[in-house]
């Protein structure tokens, strides 16, 4: 499409929706112009290419997922369609700014952490390399949660996103499904053979959105489905008549809940029953949806894993594997065997979490009732699973594989068991999986389990997040790096040229002006752009350890105010949702914030520490926050983290990371080299060794001088009326996480941290290298390796 026909397509949606030129639209109604317009363009490539798909017959991976943090669509679409030079000089002619333009759409509500941003650099790598996949989640009408911080705490409120968010995505009520809950299910021999009813059970409809996914320069235009829950019968006259009010309504309440919110709280049964009937709703659409275009098209499912390869980001899709087999074994009529057979050829599971007690179960009384045909075959899954395991000999590992173990559905071994491959997400959590969390698993399959890093889509994370330096680049060593990464390492010729190292060094300036410019604008505080910008930004969690970081920051107020310590200046920046009802997380985000308050309050100790918390942390926010970071903070406890991804974007960006080595901090390290980055702590085996012979966080307390002052200090803390003893004491009594362990080996790292960045030549050569070397951190990379050794699917020609 030439601009100028996209520009008569504006104009045209103007005339048609509004009654009006250009000339008299408000930035609301360009706003929803430019939506619209980019949509149908969108849809229009999409159907070329669906066409091209048919004659291709290709297989195609599927990518469930219960999150796609996919940030704002309206910029990544113009940016990859190639259409965003030229709609920013027409807006321009007509007194338009395309950046008021793009903060008028919000973020959609459909992630929250790095699991559901990872899923989104997947989709949008793959759709730029030419893949064929479909992304598979929940409309969520309300999101996570919009954060808001008041007097320090954090406040949950609806994130309305759908009123303007709504222009991106197409309704399919052509492909709406039915999903049944409760009930019952009946068994019988018929003439022909074994038969099972499911009865008397609640239906829900579940409505398709899909959100079009675009590529950089590309005729591919991939999909993301997203289901809403709906009343399939709404409101019951003859049970209200009976005198059964609750159950009259039942559909509608089960439906209005579904697809409310992200990860309801699930401190109490009810909240658990809610993402158990989230998980299945959003599968069991896909799936039957799936299933019943791939019997169309082919007039059998023996074929299916030929065609079709089904993903299981983390646990929450793994219902996807029994309610396959339902789909095969009721719907279809395959004997279970065969039925096994085509599932586990279909399925792969990507893991997500090295913590066994992070791993998802669920209570068989809770599961049951809500979906008991569901319930039945997972028992018989486990019930053969079993028998195989101990003709295998090697009963002794049942205890840790077993699918139904201790009355709990353990979703994670349902997972293995239903996948033809299993991976982890960096060399160092892969590692662990085999050797400790599911070593008994390995056992049994010894060549199921694979790795593959995380990646990240630097077409977002540079060039849109930071166009001043991706455009400084293209000049510097050509633009061949925005389809292919591995192509910025020509950036290392230029470690010792002073005038690359320089601009770079002011590039980074102006965009911690313009970070310093929204903080101020946010919270009030101003900040100074020539301080180091040590930036922590991910989801708030203990094993993260924002506490480390939050200690330190006390140990460095006491040392100034009291020891005369006068340091480079630092601004430490926060942003982090905590999960609603993870009250000790709350707890750290109050304590920070009390920190900061405190800071402001002191004349002294302000000229060389501020401590910002930004509230409400989602993908915009990090488009502002990282490519204006000096110092990554990747600190959780060594063994915890996966892998991380904001670690790579900011490293990208140029920051330098301080981390311990845990995810792929091990594999950024082996990038940059000692000389390039600042690691600190415990390593893996030293913290099993140390949870094995009993950690006693007291003993750090009691060997430790800055340990000890800075708790002590702690304990005199008052803020707004408020002390933190319970901090001190939680410290001193379980620690879980070892922040004392690590404290001394985290302080001496921040000296070097401190001491480095005074040689500015040296940092910006350290910062040069970082960016440099991120190759090997791009999506692109990593959706190949699941194209090639896991999915076996081919590029679109």
């Amino acid at each position: 499409m030439k601009n100028q026909e996209f520009e008569q397509r504006i104009e045209k949606y103007l005339k048609r929706q509004f009654g009006i030129t250009i000339t008299s639209a408000s930035k609301r109604q360009v706003y929803e112009a430019l939506m619209s317009t980019v949509r149908e363009k969108l849809s229009e490539k999409k159907f070329a290419y669906e066409q091209e798909l048919k004659k291709t017959k290709q297989k195609r991976a599927y990518y469930m997922s219960m999150e796609f943090l996919v940030g704002r669509t309206l910029r990544n679409n113009l940016f990859n369609l190639g259409l965003e030079k030229e709609t920013k000089e027409y807006l321009e002619k007509n007194n338009f700014n395309l950046d008021e333009i793009y903060d008028i759409e919000p973020d959609p509500g459909l992630g929250n952490g790095g699991l559901g941003r990872l899923a989104s650099c997947y989709l949008d790598a793959l759709t730029s390399s030419d893949y064929p996949v479909t992304g598979f989640s929940i409309l969520y009408e309300y999101g996570i949660f919009k954060q808001v911080i008041n007097n320090g705490w954090q406040q949950e409120f609806p994130d309305y996103w759908l009123d303007l968010g709504k222009y991106g995505l197409v309704y399919r009520n052509d492909e709406e499904i039915e999903v049944r809950f409760y009930g019952h299910v009946e068994e019988k021999m018929t003439e022909d053979g074994f038969k099972v009813e499911h009865k008397d059970y609640t239906s829900i409809q579940a409505e398709p959105y899909d959100l079009l996914i675009s590529g950089y320069k590309t005729k591919t235009v991939n999909t993301l489905r997203l289901w809403e829950a709906k009343a399939k019968t709404g409101f019951n006259m003859k049970l209200f008549e009976r005198g059964e009010y609750s159950k009259s309504s039942e559909a509608e309440a089960i439906a209005s809940s579904i697809s409310k919110l992200l990860y309801p709280a699930d401190s109490t049964n009810e909240g658990k029953e809610l993402r158990i009937k989230q998980q299945y709703f959003f599968i069991s659409a896909s799936l039957q949806q799936l299933v019943k275009n791939h019997y169309n098209e082919f007039g059998t499912l023996e074929n299916l894993s030929e065609h079709v390869a089904l993903h299981i980001n983390d646990t929450h899709p793994a219902m996807g594997v029994p309610e396959l087999m339902r789909l095969l074994l009721d719907e279809y009529g395959y004997s279970w065997d065969k039925a096994w057979e085509i599932t586990t050829k279909t399925f792969a599971y990507t893991n997500h979490t090295i913590m066994a007690e992070a791993l998802e179960k669920w209570s068989v009384d809770l599961f049951k009732p809500l979906l008991p045909r569901i319930y039945s075959i997972i028992e018989e899954i486990n019930k053969r699973f079993c028998q195989w395991v101990i003709d295998q000999g090697k009963d002794y590992t049942l205890a840790e594989t077993a699918i139904i173990y201790d009355n709990q559905i353990r979703m994670a071994n349902l997972s293995i068991v239903g996948s033809h491959n299993v991976n982890g997400v960096s060399k160092l959590h892969s590692d662990i999986l085999v050797e400790s969390t599911f070593r008994a698993f390995n056992e049994l399959y010894p060549s199921k389990f694979g790795n593959v890093t995380n990646g990240i889509a630097h077409r977002r994370w540079l060039g849109q997040a930071n166009p001043e330096l991706a455009s400084y680049l293209k000049d510097l060593i050509g633009d061949d790096f925005v389809k292919d990464l591995s192509k910025i390492s020509k950036l290392n010729d230029y470690k010792n040229d002073k005038k690359v190292v320089a601009k770079l060094q002011e590039i980074k300036k102006v965009k911690k002006e313009q970070l310093a410019t929204y903080i101020q604008n946010t919270t009030g505080i101003t900040v100074n752009p020539d301080s180091i910008f040590d930036v922590q930004v991910k989801r708030l969690h203990e094993y993260k350890r924002q506490l480390l970081n939050a200690l330190h920051i006390v140990y460095l107020y006491r040392e100034i105010k009291y020891n005369g310590l006068r340091p480079v200046p630092r601004t430490f920046i926060f942003a982090a949702k905590a999960s609603s009802g993870y009250q000790m997380a709350k707890n750290i985000i109050k304590f920070i914030h009390s920190i900061s308050q405190m800071i402001e309050c002191d004349e002294l100790v302000r000229q060389y520490i501020k401590v910002v918390f930004l509230p409400d942390y989602k993908v915009t926010l990090a488009e502002k926050i990282i490519p204006a970071a000096d110092i990554s903070e990747q600190i959780s406890q060594a063994g915890k983290e996966a892998s991380g991804t904001g670690n790579m974007k900011l490293m990208l960006n140029g920051a330098l990371t301080l981390g311990t080595l845990d995810g792929a901090n091990v594999e950024i390290h082996e990038a940059v080299g000692d000389d390039n980055i600042f690691i600190f702590g415990l390593e893996t085996p030293e913290v099993d060794a140390l949870n094995a012979q009993g950690y006693k966080p007291w003993e750090y307390y009691n060997s430790s001088v800055k340990i000890k002052e800075t708790l002590d200090f702690i304990k005199t803390m008052t803020v707004g009326g408020m002390n933190f003893n319970f901090i001190v004491d939680y410290l001193l009594t379980q620690d879980n996480y070892m922040c004392l362990a690590d404290f001394e080996s985290y302080v001496e790292a921040q000296e070097k941290v401190a001491q480095t960045y005074q040689d500015k030549e040296k940092w910006g050569q350290m910062s040069l290298v970082n960016t440099a070397n991120a190759g090997i951190f791009s999506a692109d990379r990593s959706v190949e390796e699941y194209a090639k050794d896991i999915w076996n699917i081919k590029k679109v020609k």
